[in-house]
């Protein structure tokens, strides 16, 4: 799936990263606990948070995830959203809350990371919670 078509989906608009929409997302993980995103986390993929400060990018970074789409209505912090553009991470928001955001996605054919073949290695779990 298409950044743009998670764009369209969600009714988000994209606050940085205009020029990202062409981007394939193959994977989706929500959370608000950016531990749990680290541990769980394909790289590659599309992170959906209602975490607005910095480290929730600072996390999408180490765990190369492609974009980060704010939930429930909720803008990013301005350092988020500076932070993000200098590692090129596309940024979206949506008023949709989490589950309803997921559930569109899903529908739409987006699968999360435990529907993947691969899993990520514990060394490379490890590298990530140790780059943090």
């Amino acid at each position: 799936m298409k950044l743009e078509e998670v764009r369209e989906a969600l009714e988000a608009q994209v606050v940085w990263g205009e020029d990202r929409l062409e981007v394939e997302i193959q994977v989706a993980c929500a959370a608000d606990l950016m531990s749990d995103v680290l541990a769980f986390i394909k790289p590659h993929s599309l992170l959906l948070t209602g975490l607005t400060n910095v480290q929730s990018v600072r996390t999408a970074d180490v765990a190369e995830v492609k974009a980060v789409v704010y939930v429930r209505g909720k803008p990013p912090d301005r350092e988020a959203v500076e932070l993000a553009k200098e590692k090129g991470i596309a940024v979206l928001t949506t008023r949709l809350p989490m589950y309803e955001s997921c559930g569109r996605l899903y529908r739409r054919g987006l699968r999360g990371g435990s529907e993947l073949k691969e899993e990520m290695s514990d060394a490379r779990r490890a590298s990530v919670h140790s780059a943090l």
